[in-house]
């Protein structure tokens, strides 16, 4: 498909082309000769690419490929275009509009159409991505104060696992976002920085820092709540430990003293004697008690032996 404009004394034009229709391509070959070898090579190109030439300063041309959609469990569900800018032609290979939600290409072509030449035509193609990612970060946004209060209620390994799921979802979204702003900057290289002074492309560049400001404070958030979740988890480990070593330590007397009366000599005195049972129960009694009030004023015990209190991450 074809879309041709005409502002003021600008005329350019934006082939919106699909790999599958190979005669409208040998077209577009045939009239704008300078593209063919990038055309001929577009199916090769399976991940984000991005290739300036300034060396042609009469026409300076950017071209790569982007992958504008990523299934956040399958690395291999992907949806990638491809795309060729000079200042008069625009060229897009694969760009599907039906995947991005909320966006139509006839509102596309309509903010097109108030743009100067194709560069700047693009960054609206570019915008209307940065666009979808922003909705997505608002749906991230909700899940994410969600497990912030879920943290506080009910910590547990589940609840990891989800921090560590949201933090995988954002990550994906800024693996997303990096080439962006790396060809908004390649456009820049390309033809000038007078560009930034169009408006569209102005307000998409202000638009592509409100997107990476956001994924960066979030997963600083993220970071915290990991940081949290590793603080607790040490925490607790070092209570499990203390506490397994205070009972050995309660329990050493009786398995001391039980060696000793447990032993098979025949000359024992002790098993003779009428109240040795109660006197026996009484050392190991004793024992135990000298113990835990030694480990309880050395501050040893801490409060292992104290009730969690609720609402407490810690206690």
């Amino acid at each position: 498909m074809i879309h041709e404009f005409k502002n003021d004394d600008h005329h350019w034009k934006w082939y919106h082309l699909e790999s599958h229709n190979q005669e409208e391509i040998k077209q577009i070959i045939d009239e704008n000769k300078e593209c063919k070898d990038w055309l001929d090579h577009i199916e090769k190109n399976q991940t984000n690419k991005l290739t300036v030439d300034t060396t042609r300063y009469e026409k300076p041309f950017v071209n790569g490929s982007l992958i504008y959609q990523q299934n956040t469990i399958n690395r291999e569900e992907h949806d990638l275009f491809h795309f060729y800018l000079t200042e008069r032609i625009l060229l897009t290979v694969d760009l599907d509009f039906s995947k991005l939600k909320n966006t139509e290409i006839k509102k596309i072509i309509n903010q097109m159409e108030h743009s100067q030449n194709s560069v700047e035509a693009f960054s609206i193609i570019l915008g209307a991505l940065t666009n979808n990612y922003l909705k997505k970060i608002d749906d991230f946004e909700i899940k994410l104060n969600d497990l912030i209060w879920e943290i506080q209620k009910r910590n547990n390994i589940h609840t990891l696992d989800k921090i560590y799921e949201r933090r995988h979802e954002l990550l994906i979204c800024r693996n997303l976002m990096i080439p962006i702003q790396e060809i908004m900057l390649g456009l820049e290289e390309g033809f000038g920085e007078e560009i930034l002074r169009y408006p569209q492309i102005r307000q998409r560049y202000v638009k592509m820092k409100r997107c990476l400001t956001l994924i960066k404070e979030y997963q600083q958030e993220i970071d915290t709540m990991i940081n949290v979740e590793e603080v607790i988890s040490s925490h607790r480990g070092n209570s499990i430990m203390k506490t397994l070593t205070v009972i050995t330590t309660l329990f050493t007397p009786i398995s001391a003293w039980g060696a000793l009366w447990g032993m098979n000599f025949k000359n024992m005195p002790e098993l003779s004697w009428h109240y040795g049972y109660l006197l026996a129960l009484g050392v190991i009694l004793l024992n135990t008690v000298f113990l835990y009030f030694f480990l309880f004023k050395r501050g040893w015990t801490g409060d292992i032996l104290q009730g969690k209190e609720k609402h407490s991450l810690f206690k």
